[in-house]
């Protein structure tokens, strides 16, 4: 499954750890040139030299800043030409019940999850229209399928870019580009670590310690959409540990 990955441009957001660093090192070992991107710059600075990307393929971006978005993306169309592929991975998950009011949280969560997404298409975008063709995978969540107790913000920023996503897809046809939603279930990542809440952060990592799978679960998965000819667009893949009911 690396075919159509080898020597293809491809940048990450959140990838400094969990389901994009996974990524990087799945698609980096199957031949593609990667991008990262996260805030944790010193992290990023390891795993770009552990893969052998060289130093200037780390770049710090906090994908609430537009320009920072955009600076990360133009650094990899200045490196190798062109993007072929971006993965929106970044985001955050302070579950909380919306009668605690935290609306420092909701808003941390539409910034990241939300309008971190739409500016990787808005930067992203022009280079795959001229270029005539690329691939954006934004990231959602089983939470943007179903909404449980706690998760009401969350759920809505993830079944957001559901929307937008299918909506990019329809209007991007005409550039040949392909557009993707991966909406994975518990995955061993940093997620949880968001939560501001001290009860429901217990009860989330007790959840994730007896269902979450590993975080090359997210990797193979982006694999498999990437590696399929130019002419089939995979839209939407949504995953789950075996043992997860929810």
């Amino acid at each position: 499954m690396t075919e159509n990955i080898a020597g293809k441009i491809i940048v990450i957001t959140g990838a400094s750890s969990g389901l994009g660093e996974a990524a990087a090192r799945h698609l980096s070992a199957a031949g593609a040139k990667v991008v990262l991107g996260a805030r944790r710059i010193d992290r990023l600075q390891a795993l770009a030299a552990d893969l052998g990307l060289g130093e200037d393929a780390a770049v710090q971006t906090d994908v609430t800043d537009v320009a920072q978005v955009k600076a990360l993306v133009d650094r990899a169309v200045a490196l190798h030409g062109r993007i072929d592929v971006l993965i929106n991975n970044a985001g955050l998950m302070p579950h909380s019940p919306l009668e605690r009011g935290k609306i420092a949280d909701w808003d941390r969560m539409i910034d990241v999850n939300l309008k971190g997404t739409l500016y990787g298409i808005a930067a992203a975008l022009p280079h795959m229209t001229a270029q005539k063709g690329g691939h954006i995978i934004n990231v959602s969540s089983v939470a943007g399928h179903k909404v449980r107790p706690g998760s009401a913000v969350y759920a809505a920023t993830k079944a957001a870019v559901r929307m937008l996503s299918e909506g990019l897809r329809m209007e991007v046809k005409p550039y040949n580009i392909r557009t993707t939603i991966v909406s994975p279930g518990a995955v061993s990542s940093e997620l949880a670590q968001s939560i501001t809440e001290p009860d429901i952060a217990a009860g989330m990592n007790d959840f994730y310690e007896k269902n979450a799978i590993s975080a090359d679960s997210f990797a193979r998965v982006v694999a498999f959409a990437i590696s399929q000819p130019e002419d089939m667009d995979v839209n939407e893949i949504l995953f789950r540990p075996t043992v997860q009911e929810l």
